[in-house]
C-alpha cells in the first residue's frame, strides 16, 4: 500500500468512525453527553468497549463524538486558511511589483508574531461583544477556532502558492500563451492554477494536521471546544489527572489525534511523491 493510500484510508476510517456516531449510541444504548455518576471510571468492557470518565460517560461515544468537532474544525480551518493562502499568493505573484511586496511584507509580519501566545489571547476574547455567538455555545466555539486559525495559517500557503505561481509565469508554454493574445483569466485558469494543485494539496493536508493539534492545544488549555461538546483536546484536558487512576481516558484520544496527524502526513507525502510533482 502506498502512503498516499495508507493516508487516506486512515482519514476515511475515521471519518467512517464519526459518521457512525449516532448509531454506535443507539446500539450500546448510552448518553455521551449525560453524565453516570454510578458508573465513573469503570475499565473497558462489553457495555463500555473503551471504558468511562470521571463523569461516566462512554468514552468510545464521546471519542467518536469528538471526532465530529475535531476533524470539522481541522478541515475547515485548513480549507480556509488554503482558500486564502492561495488567492494571496496568486494575487502577489500575477500583480508583482508593490502588491507582491505588500502582500509578502504582511505575511512576513504575521510570520514573525508569537503564534501560540496570540492564538491564546484571541480565544480567550469574548466573541459576544462584536455580534458572534458567545463562548460556550458549540456552533460557535467551532466557528470562532476556525478563524482564528485560518487567521495565521494562510501565510505558509500563500508563500507556497506565489513560488509556483512565479515559477509558472515563467515557462515557455504560458509566455507564448500571453504572446498569441490570451487573456489573463484565460492563464489563470488554464496555465497557471492546475500548476499549483500539487504544492497546495500536499500543504493542505499538513493545515489538516496542523490545526487539529491546534484545536487539541487550545481545547486542552480551556479556550477551545466548551464542555459537554467533546472534542479530543478537552477529552485530553479532562483526563490530565486522571493518567494513573484511570490511563484509557487519556490514551483514547491522544491516539485518535495521533492517527490523524499520521495520516496527514501520509497523504501530503503520497502527494508529494507522485510523479510529475514538482
Amino acid at each position: 500500500m502506498t502512503r498516499l493510500a495508507a493516508g487516506l484510508a486512515i482519514l476515511g476510517a475515521l471519518a467512517l468512525a464519526a459518521a457512525a456516531a449516532p448509531l454506535v449510541a443507539a446500539m450500546l444504548g448510552h448518553d455521551p453527553f449525560a453524565p453516570d455518576l454510578l458508573a465513573r471510571f469503570e475499565p473497558p468492557s462489553a457495555t463500555h468497549p473503551l471504558g468511562t470518565d470521571d463523569l461516566g460517560r462512554d468514552i468510545l461515544l464521546r471519542l467518536l463524538h469528538g471526532a465530529r468537532v475535531s476533524l470539522a474544525v481541522g478541515l475547515a480551518a485548513a480549507l480556509a486558511a488554503t482558500v486564502i493562502g492561495t488567492a494571496a499568493g496568486l494575487f502577489a505573484a500575477w500583480r508583482g511589483g508593490v502588491a507582491d511586496a505588500l502582500v509578502m511584507r504582511l505575511a512576513d509580519f504575521m510570520l514573525a508574531l508569537p503564534a501560540l501566545p496570540l492564538l491564546v489571547l484571541l480565544a480567550a476574547a469574548d466573541p459576544s461583544r462584536i455580534g458572534l455567538p458567545a463562548r460556550g455555545e458549540a456552533a460557535g466555539d467551532v466557528l470562532r477556532i476556525v478563524v482564528i486559525l485560518a487567521l495565521f495559517g494562510w501565510i505558509g500557503v500563500a508563500r507556497l502558492a506565489r513560488a509556483a505561481a512565479l515559477a509558472t509565469f515563467a515557462r515557455d508554454h504560458v509566455r507564448a500563451a500571453r504572446a498569441l493574445g490570451a487573456s489573463e483569466a484565460r492563464i489563470l485558469l488554464r496555465h497557471v492554477l492546475p500548476a499549483l494543485a500539487a504544492p497546495v494539496a500536499v500543504a493542505t493536508a499538513l493545515a489538516v494536521a496542523g490545526a487539529i493539534l491546534a484545536e487539541s492545544t487550545l481545547s486542552f488549555l480551556g479556550l477551545g471546544i466548551s464542555p459537554p461538546a467533546p472534542s479530543w483536546g478537552n477529552m485530553l484536558a479532562n483526563a490530565q489527572e486522571l493518567v494513573f487512576s484511570a490511563p484509557w481516558a487519556a490514551v483514547w484520544p491522544g491516539l485518535a489525534i495521533m492517527l490523524t496527524v499520521a495520516g496527514c502526513t501520509l497523504v501530503a507525502d503520497g502527494v508529494r511523491r507522485r510523479p510529475g510533482t514538482r
